[in-house]
């Protein structure tokens, strides 16, 4: 699903720069539920923006689902990433004068399909989280799990073949928490690629493989 061969990032600071990932090569295979672990300055998120095409890599090439998308333009990327890749954010983002079945629809919007099918999607979405009964709730109105289910859902509305996970259990309490990392490990199983990156083992344990960063380069992989 995912190869990174020799993947280099760097940021300017001041008149230097600062390398935040130092040849990275990687592989993650379809179906795998990977964490990403490490202190703050690790190139952890640096490597998730990589990942997400939210960024570009100074470096090395970056094969995704067969794609070399090193070499694709910016509307090429975009399309790729509508469509191969959802995400799922700790602080949630969702739009809080919107229900949830706006809210899960919302990547829809970026493609031509008709008003009915997205809300279809958006509905099929909603229930394979556990949460058709709130469809018509604005967030304000969800407790913090039902919060990132909404998330997760709109994650999967555009049925991707990656999901990726920026500390999904940040605001959460453990046990809640514990339901959001048993959905991922259920979509993981499957068939769905889930990178997720979080500071807690708990979490980490219940992934298939723990990448473990510092200083921009992995130290470890288990």
């Amino acid at each position: 699903m995912i190869r990174l061969q020799q993947i280099v990032k760097n940021y300017a600071a001041g008149e230097s720069a600062v390398a935040a990932l130092r040849s990275i090569s990687l592989e993650i295979h379809a179906g795998e539920f990977v964490a990403i672990m490490g202190p703050s300055g690790s190139g952890k998120s640096t490597l998730m923006n990589i990942l997400g095409l939210l960024d570009r890599p100074d470096g090395g090439a970056y094969f995704l689902d067969g794609n070399d998308v090193s070499k694709l333009n910016d509307d090429q990327r975009s399309h790729l990433r509508n469509h191969l890749i959802g995400f799922v954010f700790q602080n949630f983002n969702l739009l809080s004068r919107a229900d949830s079945l706006r809210n899960v629809a919302l990547p829809l919007t970026y493609r031509a399909m008709p008003d009915t099918e997205r809300k279809t999607r958006a509905e099929e979405s909603l229930r394979s989280v556990g949460l058709a009964a709130r469809s018509s709730h604005l967030p304000n109105q969800l407790s913090g799990g039902e919060r990132q289910r909404v998330a997760v859902a709109r994650a999967l509305v555009g049925k991707p073949k990656m999901i990726l996970a920026d500390e999904p259990t940040g605001n959460l309490d453990r046990k809640t928490g514990d339901e959001i990392i048993l959905l991922l490990r259920d979509l993981a199983r499957a068939g769905q690629t889930v990178i997720m990156v979080t500071h807690d083992q708990h979490c980490a344990d219940a992934a298939d493989r723990t990448i473990r960063m510092m200083d921009g380069e992995i130290v470890s992989t288990t």
